[in-house]
């Protein structure tokens, strides 16, 4: 069965767990021809083994690092052709207040979070260009919203946002089109992983992960939102709820966050 995403090279960054692993498994039953990259060789070796049938091209990458990020983007057109589509879904989180965290946290996520989706852009633009294609960004309802104890991933997301308007206001007339979405809290591992005041993972989460969206229908919005070449996609209605707060109520919003996040003055969340 023919779809939007058939035989159209997809090039998505962290895609062995979470978000990312659900957007390979949907885009290769959509008959997409997937390249994927990750930190951990056991995960995207796992990954390569369920899909032996299927053309899937993954990469050992750390996309903090711009070497790696050339790699992936040129062994991906070297394998599968030029690509279609760039979904920068490479992402770290962190918890920890401001105070408290060392400058470290802060050089690692927006080396992950932002860096990581500048440096496999460019590397990919050109072939981007050509194919008349499209670039996402995987963003954050606190790249609308900044959030406490989340001070560089806020940053991150931001910068995130406001670099691919930019890029979207100027891909228009090369009809390369650019989108973010911005996930709600979404069930994944990111926050177990999450840094720690002293930049080493948190190892748990502090939320009810069982509560949240799955990884599975996160990913079958984001699809559908790029077949209909959206601007940006906000998800989940309490996602939806604090970025309309945020712009018209902003006052209110900073307490009903602080009320959600803290406890007797204390980081619960």
């Amino acid at each position: 069965m023919s779809s939007f995403f058939t035989n159209k090279v997809v090039a998505v960054t962290g895609g062995s767990e979470g978000i990312g692993k659900a957007l390979v498994d949907a885009l290769i039953l959509r008959g997409a021809r997937v390249a994927t990259c990750g930190r951990n060789y056991d995960k995207l070796y796992n990954l390569q083994m369920e899909y032996t049938n299927v053309m899937l091209h993954t990469v050992v990458a750390d996309v903090s690092k711009e070497t790696d990020c050339r790699k992936f983007i040129e062994s991906t057109i070297e394998t599968l052709g030029e690509i279609d589509i760039l979904i920068n879904n490479a992402g770290i989180s962190m918890r920890a207040l401001f105070e408290e965290a060392e400058m470290e946290v802060f050089r690692q996520v927006m080396e992950v979070n932002f860096f990581g989706s500048v440096y496999c852009t460019k590397f990919a633009l050109p072939s981007l260009i050509r194919q008349k294609g499209m670039v996402v960004g995987i963003s954050s309802i606190a790249g609308y919203r900044g959030l406490p104890g989340r001070s560089a991933y806020s940053a991150s997301k931001f910068a995130l946002q406001g670099w691919l308007e930019a890029l979207r206001t100027e891909m228009i007339d090369k009809n390369v089109h650019v989108m973010w979405v911005s996930p709600g809290f979404t069930a994944s591992n990111i926050r177990k992983v999450a840094l720690n005041a002293q930049a080493e993972a948190q190892g748990k989460s502090p939320m009810d992960e069982s509560s949240m969206m799955s990884a599975a229908e996160c990913a079958q919005n984001i699809l559908e939102s790029m077949e209909k070449r959206k601007r940006s996609l906000v998800l989940t209605f309490t996602g939806k709820r604090a970025v309309f707060m945020n712009r018209f109520f902003p006052s209110w919003a900073d307490k009903l966050t602080h009320q959600f996040f803290f406890k007797d003055g204390k980081l619960v969340k």
